[in-house]
């Protein structure tokens, strides 16, 4: 008889790559559920779903799966033998392939009344029915964890050779491997190694060999092996004792930092270090950046986010003598603050403007010239946007001409990810006005999905000119996004550049953009003009941010089937669309609408004057007087940018529309009737799709 009970997995491995730890312990704990769940080794409660606990420390994967049965549950099985026509010979007798057919699955003797004559389709087959006994636990373990060790993701694995000489290949050495039900072991071997029940506890503050029981193994590691196995539990115990040392002092700790620091240790400790306070003269974000970085230490800061002089470590060693530990620590971030104080110090010889001059020498790109001639063109773009949109453009030249500059300093060349936050601390030791430095901190922004927007007129349009002048460059000289591959982030500027007009509101037509920024590459003779080519992109992208914002597909492409330059708008366009279809003549105008444009597309008919004595038909006359009343109202709401009055008084064309539709033939034998009146629908349709296409509103 099958008992349920919990089963313990575990693998003892040599330290596992911190940031893929997380990734590996779900992928090997959920992989080992489905597959037993699969082989019907789970018994799970109805309607409910498999209970474990995943476990993982730099040293370990491991996984306690509750319910687990010792042998599968039988199951009733209809299998499809042959067809009867190849089953039987001549004289209807079992026939060759069919006996062999039998003896594979296991029924050598089956008699022939035993099998059921159904029809599979158009042809009669042969069934067998019969009772499949259930996978042992031993069997569908195995079978489970061969196929989970496989599907591991893993980019590289290690190859090495045990001890018996048998080659072995997996992401880290695997020296143990654990398989407990209840307290019983399961006989698996995988890696080379044979399942126990023991395993090892802390490198240095464990008691050696542990025997483990399933039940019990994240309590018995953590008493006797020094080891807190689940990675939640692990995480806020640090989070706290990183508060608790911080006392009134705040605790710089990203989640990235708290995720790798947590894969690093089997059992955190915080100590406090300290470095002297003269380093912090150097820029706050560069010590974060090296300090979380390289170090992964946690900087603290007072309430008012001033950056303090000490900085918490977490150690996976627990001492009462802990002065080494702690004086490693300060050594090493000494000698690092040193080089960035140096670095500093002597970037500061140097103005930005003095560093321009030397970007012709930086290659931007082979076919795109230097960074000089880089900054040149963002100039010039700067100038034009700023002229555009009303800002100051002298400032913002400025600010375009500078913001490269800092690509040169020994503390970009250091710090890589600090471009633009360097080029601001100098920009105001230089003595710029405030507007230019920040300027060159945000010109990058947004650098990423939901990171902020540019904060000031200055650096919003100067990260706009950065971002169309990549664009239109990179992409002219053949080097747009294939597939996944997308070196030069183009989706990632483009996304940028839509938030950025979005949100802000900018009055930019796109295409215009677009053709000002190819303008300034006059001089490079490889590029071509990807003007077409990139609004399509953006028109792709902007699509997909749009679904994010919360529209649905019918109001997105009522929209952009309209090909719209102008982004700034679209949202208002959106939301009359929204407040349109929830009138209730928006079905009954949307239908109308596709019929228009049927009518049009077969018709090809093309627009001219509308002859009034030509129209002979009452609803015809009153469809031309009503749209004639609506016409001035609908132009002056769209000159006034309000869309959704534009649609409200289209609305009030609905009974006209229907009226027309229900009682005039358009395609009249007489041709003069039929022209006039397909010229009086292509001017209705005009003025119903000024906003939107509302026929895309039509089910």
């Amino acid at each position: 008889m099958s008992q349920s009970h919990t089963l313990l997995v575990e693998l003892l491995t040599e330290e596992l790559p911190p940031k893929t730890l997380a990734r590996l312990s779900s992928v090997f704990s959920e992989g080992l559920v489905t597959g037993l769940t699969a082989r019907d080794l789970i018994d799970i409660p109805n309607s409910g779903s498999p209970s474990f606990e995943p476990f993982s420390t730099p040293r370990r994967l491991a996984v306690a799966i509750h319910n687990v049965r010792t042998v599968g549950v039988k199951q009733q099985v209809h299998k499809r033998v042959l067809p009867v026509s190849v089953a039987l010979d001549a004289n209807g007798r079992p026939s060759a392939q069919l006996i062999k057919k039998l003896a594979a699955l296991g029924f050598p003797n089956m008699p022939l009344k035993r099998l059921e004559r159904i029809m599979d389709g158009k042809i009669e087959a042969f069934f067998l029915k019969y009772v499949a006994p259930g996978i042992t636990l031993k069997d569908g373990l195995q079978a489970t964890l061969d196929e989970t060790l496989t599907n591991l993701p893993t980019q590289k694995v290690l190859r090495y050779q045990r001890a018996d000489g048998t080659n072995v290949q997996f992401v880290r050495p695997i020296h143990r491997i654990v398989a407990l039900h209840a307290n019983c072991i399961v006989p698996i071997t995988a890696l080379g190694l044979d399942a126990s029940g023991i395993t090892l506890g802390h490198r240095f503050l464990s008691e050696g060999h542990i025997v483990l029981h399933a039940d019990s193994y994240s309590h018995t590691l953590k008493n006797r092996g020094k080891v807190i196995a689940s990675m939640r539990e692990r995480k806020e115990t640090i989070r706290m004792q990183l508060l608790e040392r911080a006392g009134m002092d705040y605790v710089l700790m990203p989640e990235a930092l708290l995720n790798e620091v947590n894969a690093l240790v089997e059992w955190p400790i915080v100590y406090e270090c300290h470095f002297d306070q003269a380093f912090l003269q150097i820029p706050q974000e560069c010590l974060i950046l090296t300090m979380q970085t390289n170090h992964k230490h946690f900087m603290l800061t007072d309430a008012f986010g001033k950056l303090k002089s000490r900085f918490l470590v977490v150690s996976n060693l627990q001492t009462d003598t802990p002065q080494q530990i702690i004086m490693g620590n300060e050594r090493v971030v000494h000698s690092r603050l040193t080089d960035a104080q140096f670095f500093f110090e002597q970037d500061k010889k140097k103005t930005l403007e003095q560093r321009v001059p030397l970007l012709a020498n930086v290659v931007y790109h082979n076919k795109l010239g230097s960074q000089l001639q880089r900054v040149e063109r963002l100039e010039a773009l700067s100038v034009l946007i700023a002229l555009i949109v009303g800002v100051d453009a002298k400032l913002t030249a400025r600010a375009a001409r500078l913001a490269k500059a800092d690509l040169l300093t020994s503390m970009v060349t250091e710090f890589p990810e600090l471009q633009g936050t360097i080029g601001a601390y100098y920009a105001r030791y230089n003595g710029e006005p405030e507007d230019v430095a920040i300027g060159c901190l945000e010109h990058y922004q947004p650098r990423f999905s939901g990171d902020t927007l540019p904060s000031t007129e200055i650096s919003t349009v100067v990260a706009v000119a950065d971002k169309i002048e990549m664009l239109v460059g990179i992409w002219g000289i053949g080097l747009q996004p294939t597939g996944e591959k997308d070196p030069y982030a183009l989706r990632r500027h483009a996304l940028g550049l839509l938030r950025i007009i979005l949100e802000k509101k900018l009055p930019l037509d796109l295409i215009d953009l677009l053709r000002y920024a190819y303008a300034q590459f006059s001089t490079q003779i490889q590029i071509t003009d990807p003007t077409s080519a990139l609004y399509d992109f953006f028109i792709e992208r902007l699509r997909g941010l749009l679904y994010e914002y919360g529209y649905n597909a019918k109001e997105v492409e009522a929209v952009l089937s309209q090909n719209p330059t102008r982004i700034d708008d679209i949202i208002s366009r959106l939301d009359a669309v929204r407040k349109f279809s929830a009138l209730p003549a928006a079905v009954s105008l949307a239908v109308a609408n596709k019929r228009i444009i049927n009518f049009l597309k077969k018709t090809g008919s093309t627009p001219r004057h509308i002859e009034t004595k030509l129209l002979v038909e009452l609803e015809e006359r009153m469809l031309f007087e009503r749209l004639r009343s609506i016409t001035p109202i609908v132009q002056e709401r769209l000159s006034l940018r309000d869309y959704t009055g534009a649609l409200l008084a289209l609305a009030s064309m609905r009974d006209a529309v229907d009226i027309f539709f229900n009682n005039v033939l358009v395609n009249d034998s007489n041709s003069a009737l039929r022209e006039n009146r397909l010229s009086l629908l292509m001017q209705l349709h005009i003025q119903m799709n000024c906003v939107a296409d509302i026929s895309k509103l039509a089910s």
